[in-house]
């Protein structure tokens, strides 16, 4: 599989095959799927692994690998790299990511986008520091998510807001106050933990003209081009300085170009294996059965507010999508909110924080798979050091069991 980065692989523990525990839930659910032709089962089951919105995120799956991998090879990744040494001392590295990242998710509102920007960096300073490839990885995924969650032009913001029936200015209040402390906290734990990284031993002079391609990236990212055209500039950019300065010929930006979307085919097939067993579960009542198990016995304002948490959850583990979850139960979650006196602004925010916390520790979603092919690791190995999408799902639940914010609950 292509990696920005190589990972020595013979002091880890041997790594869990994805591909083959979705091939086999796969086929598994496809048996169970009692009182239909085989045909007509297989027939669900293609649907769900070609879906509208699955098919775009393969598309950014495949540009991101050409793009990371013509990068590397003409320089732009090793350039931004030693750009970023010479910015920030090592022992700020840790906090430094987290900052940038959660600063540009809540800018262009998308953690897609803030992960294809920054993990490729994140594997270059690992690379260049010695330091834990999958922590570095992690800082940028789980401040993705900082952005995914507060920012105005966010899907989920969106989306829970329009379902709930409140304004996204006063969602945002609500949502910052909650999901704040757990920021400050992973700031602080990622400066605690990166204080002993050390600057390399050799440092090399900053090529400013193989920065471009990223710089390039994050600056139209930010100013809300979409994702897609963002990675084809990106690619064009590198192609063009490329081939100026020598780094390789037209063929080899090709042969760069086909080698970073091969390596990016495992992921493809993971999520097209998902998105149809998840379509599968879907069609066979599967989130029906949650929804109704989950609103049978709401008791109280409390107990309202963790059946909204429990539903939003448990269906953003079923569609490995944060924007579905929420617009699957939205409804749903009004109703209980009207029926139980549940401030709307309360409950756009549990819908968006805890859809953002389940998405940001499956190792299936979006976020995750591409930030693994990205960096050259296994999903498995990111989740434990994902600790913002952690952190904002305990004290999101903390502030449900002591009603907090007070005014809004």
């Amino acid at each position: 599989m292509f990696t920005v980065y190589s990972v020595d692989k013979t002091k880890s523990e041997p790594n869990l095959s994805l591909s083959v525990a979705f091939m086999i839930s796969s086929i598994y659910a496809i048996i169970i799927s009692g009182g239909l032709p085989i045909k007509k089962r297989i027939d669900t089951y293609s649907k769900g692994a070609g879906a509208t919105n699955l098919m775009l995120m393969l598309w950014i799956y495949v540009l991101a690998g050409a793009f990371s991998a013509s990068a590397q090879q003409m320089g732009a990744i090793d350039a931004t790299v030693n750009l970023a040494l010479e910015l920030l001392p090592a022992n700020l590295l840790l906090p430094g990511l987290f900052l940038a990242s959660c600063f540009i998710s809540l800018s262009i509102g998308t953690s897609v986008g803030t992960v294809v920007a920054l993990v490729p960096i994140a594997a270059g300073l690992s690379h260049s520091t010695g330091f834990n490839a999958t922590m570095m990885t992690a800082v940028i995924v789980g401040g993705a998510y900082f952005g995914d969650n507060l920012s105005f032009i966010s899907d989920t913001t969106v989306v829970a807001t329009q379902t709930q029936g409140c304004k996204m200015s006063d969602k945002f209040r609500v949502n910052f106050r909650i999901v704040a402390p757990a920021a400050l906290l992973v700031l602080c734990v990622y400066a605690l933990i990166g204080r002993n990284i050390t600057e390399p031993a050799q440092t090399v002079p900053v090529e400013y003209l193989k920065v471009t391609p990223y710089l390039i990236v994050l600056i139209t990212a930010i100013a809300g081009m979409n994702v897609m055209a963002v990675l084809t500039l990106g690619l064009l950019l590198c192609g063009i300085i490329g081939m100026i300065d020598g780094s390789y010929n037209i063929y080899g930006w090709f042969a760069a170009m086909g080698d970073g979307v091969l390596g990016m085919g495992e992921l493809v097939i993971i999520a097209m294996m998902a998105g149809g067993m998840l379509e599968i579960i879907r069609k066979n009542g599967g989130i029906d059965f949650i929804i109704s198990k989950l609103t049978a016995r709401i008791n109280g304002k409390r107990g309202a507010e963790f059946s909204i948490a429990a539903l939003v959850s448990l269906v953003n583990v079923c569609t490995a999508n944060n924007t579905v979850a929420i617009l699957t139960v939205g409804s749903i979650s009004k109703n209980i909110a009207d029926r139980f006196g549940i401030d709307n602004r309360k409950a756009a925010s549990i819908l968006d924080t805890f859809s953002c916390c389940v998405q940001g520790l499956i190792p299936y979603s979006a976020q995750i798979l591409l930030a693994a092919g990205l960096s050259g690791l296994n999903p498995i190995q990111i989740i434990p050091y994902l600790f913002y999408p952690m952190a904002i799902g305990v004290v999101s639940l903390l502030a449900i069991a002591f009603r907090y914010p007070k005014q809004y609950s």
